[in-house]
Formats: structure tokens, C-alpha cells, sequence
């Protein structure tokens, strides 16, 4: 998966509020992991992105964190801040609609 899901999760948890600890409390995800993720440029796995989204207060960014759009009618959401992801496809054009 694209190191850019680092970055994305990193928009995420931010917008939620959460701090890297209370992320590794919610989703059962290492504390290492999540920092090696945000900050490392580590490639997150399809295991990791299942389990963030798993959680609920999360679900709402799940079509976003996937594929860069929003569907705002549907409850899917963009993060603050994702309109400043440029590269890679993961322009969150959509995230103003």
C-alpha cells in the first residue's frame, strides 16, 4: 500500500482529536506502529487499514482514506487538512462537496 496512507491516518486521528496514544488505544494498533506510520513513511497494510477502520467513530472517513473522495450525503467524510495532500492521487478534491 502507498506510504501516503501514513499521511492519511496521521489527517485522521488529528481530526478526531486523538493523540497517537489514544489511536493505540482505540484501534489495538502498537504505539511504534503508529508513529513508524505518520512519521516514517512506513507502508501501511491492508490488516492496519482494516482495523482503523473497523473502529467506529473512524468509518466515517473510510471512502476518503480509500480513494480520495468524499460522499457527503452518504455520512463519508474527508479529514481537515485533506485538501493539502497533493501527491499520488490523494488530492481530497471532493472533500468540499
Amino acid at each position: 500500500m502507498s506510504t501516503s496512507y501514513g499521511r492519511k491516518l496521521r489527517l485522521i486521528r488529528k481530526a478526531e482529536g486523538f493523540t497517537q496514544t489514544q489511536m493505540r488505544d482505540l484501534t489495538g494498533i502498537s504505539l511504534g506502529a503508529i508513529k513508524n506510520y505518520e512519521t516514517q513513511g512506513v507502508d501501511v497494510g491492508l490488516s492496519i487499514i482494516e482495523r482503523i477502520l473497523a473502529c467506529a467513530p473512524l468509518q466515517k472517513y473510510t471512502l476518503w482514506l480509500m480513494t480520495g473522495q468524499t460522499a457527503t450525503q452518504a455520512g463519508q467524510i474527508a479529514p481537515k487538512g485533506a485538501e493539502d495532500l497533493d501527491d499520488e492521487g490523494d488530492n481530497a478534491d471532493a472533500a468540499n462537496q
